[in-house]
């Protein structure tokens, strides 16, 4: 079962109806439209359809009327194929897990939101109907009131990468006030969120980045950012750090970021193999496969260097969420959009991605 009310005029595929005596009417949506990934490949595999089903709520669930839904690297990479082992079977696929809109109705055990209210958040990287959707359905702990002094634009920029940087710096390395903390890659959403929990927390922030971006993450609260292209970061950065995040996750950035670690530090990298491998070997072999390999370096670098080392990934998180809203509502977490497209035009953004026409944050809107 599922609470919507409503006296906005809606316009769906198909509709059910129920008339009350207050004047309100009841509306259960049964399709809408929907940008639909039928089999991997490049941004012309996305199809707009405008009858796909809309899925009876579990209990703890919410529907949301999207209003806009940011693209991120995830999203690209899943339509080239990357996660097919677990994909594949599931095919076709509704791409994206940011999102900012409206509750449209509410599972009978939700009691943290209300039918009307402005909502943003994202889904797990696992989800198979995402947010690329009039109407996407998220948990309630994957959700949060939507900030009143952000617009829909600027709040579906941030839930997906602002909790990815939150399960790394907060739930694995526990940063607390007066660490010094390394953000490998600062300039990308992952890395800006990053730098402004970690200044949130008052931490001691450096960050490497391309010259474009040194203005933008020293607004965002690092203290010292490199410019990767001009400086040898070995000699420009001095000291050592009580957790590193590397957002680019390559053999160099590795090296370095376990070099410049504390002795019971933390390194976290973004790239972690587990994907990659069981799309390689398929789940049976590859999983496993990539549990030995995370295993052995866990164990070699607490062996050889004294520190922590972590594949991180975006999981939904309540307490993060929280606090991810806490800090966007006082201005404390932002995440600048580039461009917009309307939902309409979701394979002219994927390509636009694609050949790196637009560095930064690309969101769709809906209307």
């Amino acid at each position: 079962m599922q609470r919507v009310l409503s006296r906005r005029s809606h316009t769906f595929k198909t509709c059910d109806y129920e008339f009350f005596k207050s004047g309100f009417v009841r509306f259960i949506a049964t399709s809408c439209r929907a940008v639909v990934l039928p089999r991997f490949g490049g941004p012309e595999m996305l199809q707009l359809r405008s009858d796909v089903e809309v899925p009876q709520l579990k209990p703890n669930e919410v529907l949301v009327r999207a209003r806009a839904v940011s693209i991120n690297p995830l999203d690209t990479r899943m339509r080239s194929g990357y996660g097919r082992s677990i994909f594949e079977p599931l095919l076709p696929l509704i791409l994206g897990r940011d999102i900012s809109g409206e509750v449209a109705a509410v599972g009978n055990s939700v009691r943290s939101f209300s039918v009307g209210e402005e909502v943003f958040g994202a889904l797990h990287p696992t989800a198979v109907r995402g947010t690329y959707t009039d109407y996407a359905v998220l948990s309630e702990d994957e959700l949060a009131p939507k900030p009143p002094s952000l617009t829909h634009v600027e709040a579906s920029a941030i839930p997906f990468a602002a909790l990815t940087a939150w399960r790394a710096l907060k739930s694995t390395a526990r940063i607390t006030e007066g660490q010094r903390i390394l953000v490998v890659g600062g300039g990308g959403a992952v890395g800006l969120a990053a730098i402004q929990l970690a200044a949130a927390a008052r931490c001691h922030v450096t960050t490497t980045c391309g010259g474009q971006s040194i203005d933008r993450v020293l607004e965002a609260g690092a203290e010292q950012a490199v410019d990767y292209t001009a400086e040898d970061i070995e000699l420009a950065i001095k000291g050592k750090f009580d957790a590193v995040l590397d957002t680019i996750g390559v053999p160099e950035t590795e090296r370095i970021g376990i070099k410049f670690l504390k002795r019971g530090g933390h390194y976290m990298t973004l790239q972690g193999e587990a994907a990659s491998l069981t799309d390689r070997y398929g789940l049976v072999a590859g999983l496993p496969m990539a549990t030995a390999i995370l295993l052995k370096k866990q164990i070699q670098y607490r062996y050889s260097h004294g520190i922590e080392y972590w594949w991180t990934y975006m999981r939904a998180d309540s307490d993060g969420l929280d606090e991810i809203h806490r800090l966007s509502e006082a201005g404390k977490m932002k995440i600048p959009v580039e461009k917009t497209f309307p939902i309409t035009q979701a394979r002219e953004a994927h390509e636009a991605k694609d050949k790196k026409k637009i560095p930064g944050k690309v969101v769709l809107e809906l209307d």
